[in-house]
């Protein structure tokens, strides 16, 4: 994994810290706190190591091709990682019942049928099967309501209901193991190879806290895991 793991900084602060690898777009230090239930703690932290960290991608294939492994020139894999290069909807249909619905407009109008919520993401554009209104803009999935089982889509890529100016961030996790004892300013991931997103932090509790945004955000799915960077090290 394309993770650098320090230990100890000079400043004297004991604590042990994830920091983003050298290889940017293929960086998985998110990938390291995704389980759940066993965020990594300090305890943990303090026991692994992430060679890796400080080497490009590049760099690795070729550490790799020196040591004829046949997965030197392996092509990178673009699907989804449990799955492969499977098609992700006949996927969820062999374990999810498909329950078709209405896709509405913000304003109510009905503008036709969904084959299930399941197999839409917010600001999904393609495969709605609604197209345009003539001379006009493409539709964009704006909000999924679970409870009505209703798709509602906006028109236009910059239509403001497909932004949001915050979220409110629940089940925190501290990797040092203990809350800021103040609001702080950092950059966020949303999605994993997304840009670093300049965010401001607002504690609500140690539990929770308030983000938000430089500059509006779309796509953002409830759920999500969301990432705060204060520092690249590497």
């Amino acid at each position: 994994m394309f993770i650098t793991a320090v230990c100890t900084m000079n400043n004297g602060d004991k604590n042990k810290k994830v920091i983003v690898g050298m290889s940017g777009g293929v960086d998985s230090s998110v990938a390291a706190l995704l389980l759940k239930e066993h965020m990594l703690n300090q305890n943990q932290l303090s026991k692994i190591l992430f060679p890796l960290g400080d080497k490009i991608k590049k760099e690795v294939r070729k550490i790799a091709s020196n040591a004829g492994l046949y997965t030197a020139d392996r092509k990178d894999s673009t699907g989804i990682c449990f799955i492969g290069e499977k098609n992700f909807k006949e996927f969820l249909k062999n374990y999810l019942p498909a329950q078709p619905g209405k896709i509405r407009s913000i304003s109510g109008e009905v503008l036709g049928n969904h084959d299930g919520l399941m197999f839409y993401t917010l600001g999904q554009r393609k495969g709605l099967g609604i197209g345009g209104t003539p001379g006009g803009e493409p539709w964009f999935v704006a909000e999924k309501d679970l409870k009505n089982n209703i798709l509602y889509v906006a028109q236009g890529r910059n239509n403001p209901a497909l932004y949001s100016n915050s979220l409110v961030a629940s089940d925190v996790h501290w990797i040092s193991e203990k809350a800021p004892n103040e609001d702080f300013s950092c950059n966020a991931k949303f999605r994993y190879r997304q840009p670093d997103q300049e965010v401001r932090v607002r504690l609500i509790d140690d539990n929770k806290c308030k983000v938000e945004f430089k500059r509006p955000r779309g796509q953002l799915l409830q759920g999500s895991l969301l990432f705060s960077i204060k520092t690249r090290y590497a």
